[in-house]
């Protein structure tokens, strides 16, 4: 642990260690001519697609974190590229299904190569991506997520 981690915040460590890792998949996912979020959500697309999935904008949305308004961005920007096709969801016309083009699988396979690989080096100092270190690594974070965050319960307030 370098001298400027041993006393920083754990909220600190997880907005560094975020952007560290949005920077890595910027860079790695650049020849395949997306950025992090389009990567993001073409990953999860990919993913509840085969979930059985064809999930709405707001579907999406919810999955990834990201505002509606900005995956309705990604998403037409990547409908635009011939990666995505965007069709009215015949239960709600106001709703956007969305959906991977031919093309939007490759690049989709193909950068999930990359950012897997990616995955590879970040968790190789837990013992690799199977290790028991890096599973409950991977398991507290899923807990971290799980947790409400309101920034103006009480607890926060006493906190500042």
């Amino acid at each position: 642990m370098s001298s400027a981690t041993e006393s920083a915040t754990a909220g600190f460590l997880v907005w560094r260690l975020s952007m560290k890792w949005r920077v890595a998949v910027d860079r790695a996912v650049t020849p395949l001519v997306l950025t992090h979020a389009q990567y993001a959500l073409l990953g999860s697309l990919y993913g509840m697609a085969r979930s059985g999935l064809r999930p709405s904008q707001r579907q999406l949305a919810d999955h990834t974190g990201l505002e509606p308004l900005y995956v309705s961005k990604l998403a037409r920007a990547l409908e635009t590229s011939g990666l995505v096709a965007r069709t009215r969801d015949p239960d709600d016309p106001r709703a956007m299904q969305l959906s991977l083009t031919e093309e939007g699988h490759d690049v989709t396979r193909r950068a999930i190569g990359v950012v897997q690989g990616l995955l590879d080096q970040m968790l190789e100092p837990l013992g690799g991506q199977d290790s028991p270190r890096a599973r409950q690594f991977t398991r507290e974070l899923a807990t971290l997520l799980d947790a409400p965050l309101d920034p103006h319960t009480e607890n926060s307030e006493e906190q500042s």
